[in-house]
């Protein structure tokens, strides 16, 4: 099923490999800040939970990196809403 998520610094986005498909999440690094921009899920993977795996994945990556997080990415922002356990990040 899924990987590891993969940081593709060249491209400033966060990786999923999943079936043979990327999903992936865009952000911009700034000192002790990420901001996540834009989440994109094939459509190949659609109704599977892939965005929510991959946010909860990217917002892990985060708490592990000692970043606060700005979710400008309306998908990851309302992941945040639903997972309170995660506003520890918020910038």
């Amino acid at each position: 099923m899924a990987g590891d998520l993969r940081n593709n610094t060249e491209l400033n986005r966060f990786e999923l490999d999943v079936d043979g498909h990327t999903a992936f999440s865009y952000y911009r690094k700034e000192p002790g800040t990420i901001t996540l921009v834009h989440t994109e899920v094939p459509a190949e993977l659609g109704g599977r939970g892939i965005g929510s795996m991959l946010a909860r994945k990217v917002l892990e990556e985060a708490r592990a990196l000692g970043l606060k997080v700005v979710p400008k990415c309306p998908f990851i922002a309302a992941f945040m809403g639903k997972h309170p356990e995660f506003n520890d990040l918020l910038q």
